[in-house]
């Protein structure tokens, strides 16, 4: 193993994730390879695809048996069927791979009964230092990053919202919670001296803002409208990690918008009851905020082209992606403000 570290260093030293693999026999050491995905621009060029092919030419022979590959890291489906599939006797892995490894982490093709070679299997040698290698390269990778992101890395090209009705042209970027992000939203103030407060409008988990456009001018009078785009939706940029999209991540967000653009004297949550597990999160981070949840079974939808523009490509969709799983949290708890249940916006409104 402390041979593969080695080729793994190599690796590294060439901009390629740390990955070294060796290929021992008769307690030889007769193959030895590295990742070079990058500079073969070949996507099999793993460390264990190299070893194997090197081993196969030293041996002059396609199988490999009476062999043991050593490897820095779990291996993948590709190189766990090579592996298999040149009657490797014995496979030594360090660190454990939780998103692609194929030797038990994510699934055991080594255990597969269905296959007709069987290769022994160790893994954890030297897991530590395996996983320091790659934990290192990873934290340089982004302390040194200099290639700037796409304009639409992150925020959907302005020219994507050309039939939208709905004219966003209020942006905030300094919430703490935002951490740079800009998210847009929509803020009516009421005409009247005597604001009764504000409501605060809620798009569902693949609309955008846009869904209430139609509606504000039907709004309870006195209130103040304020309809965000949420984080990952609409004209606001999209962070492509749906770990960030949570009820209490959106919920802080939304919590420090209404700081920002207060003072309110009433705050009215409307909002789908797809996105019903926000309340619990306002509800703890704020307890005292919100005066009234009106929750709608269903908002207008949106016609294909304007629910489609805001997400230009599959990344864009990560905030759609997450949201859907809020249907099955089962965090719908009491709340100290009442909650009102209507079947569509236009029953709300009457």
């Amino acid at each position: 193993m402390q041979l593969a570290l080695a080729q793994a260093q190599l690796a590294r030293t060439s901009g390629e994730v740390p990955v070294g693999a060796v290929v021992v026999r008769d307690g030889q050491c007769i193959a030895a390879g590295h990742n070079a995905p990058i500079s073969h621009s070949d996507p099999t060029a793993h460390a264990e695809i190299n070893a194997l092919r090197q081993a196969a030419q030293t041996l002059e022979n396609y199988r490999l048996q009476g062999c043991t590959v050593y490897v820095t890291l779990e291996p993948c489906a590709m190189c766990a069927m090579a592996m298999l599939h040149a009657r490797v006797d014995r496979v030594v892995f360090g660190a454990y791979d939780p998103k692609t490894g194929a030797a038990g982490s994510v699934v055991n093709l080594f255990a597969s009964r269905q296959l007709n070679h069987h290769t022994q299997l160790t893994g954890g040698v030297l897991e530590s230092e395996c996983s320091d290698v790659l934990k290192q390269f990873f934290q340089e990778k982004r302390q040194v990053l200099t290639i700037p992101l796409r304009d639409d890395a992150l925020r959907t090209p302005a020219q994507q919202f050309s039939g939208f009705r709905l004219d966003e042209a209020n942006w905030i970027s300094d919430l703490p919670a935002l951490d740079g992000l800009r998210l847009h939203y929509h803020h009516d103030l009421p005409q009247a001296a005597d604001a009764k407060g504000t409501l605060l409008c809620i798009h569902d988990e693949r609309g955008s803002s846009e869904q209430y456009a139609e509606l504000l001018s039907q709004m309870p009078e006195g209130w103040a409208v304020l309809v965000p785009d949420l984080i990952g939706f609409g004209r606001s940029d999209k962070p492509k990690k749906t770990q960030w999209h949570t009820p209490e991540c959106h919920a802080r967000v939304l919590i420090q918008l209404l700081q920002a653009t207060g003072p309110h004297s009433e705050i009215r949550v409307v909002l789908p009851s797809a996105l019903s597990g926000l309340l619990p999160a306002l509800q703890q981070q704020a307890p005292h905020l919100i005066s009234t949840a009106d929750i709608i079974s269903r908002l207008p939808p949106l016609a294909e082209d304007v629910e489609r523009a805001p997400f230009p490509d599959d990344g864009h969709r990560a905030g759609v992606r997450a949201l859907h799983l809020w249907r099955s949290r089962d965090d719908f708890a009491s709340h100290t403000f009442p909650v009102n249940f209507y079947d569509d916006l236009h029953i709300w409104l009457r």
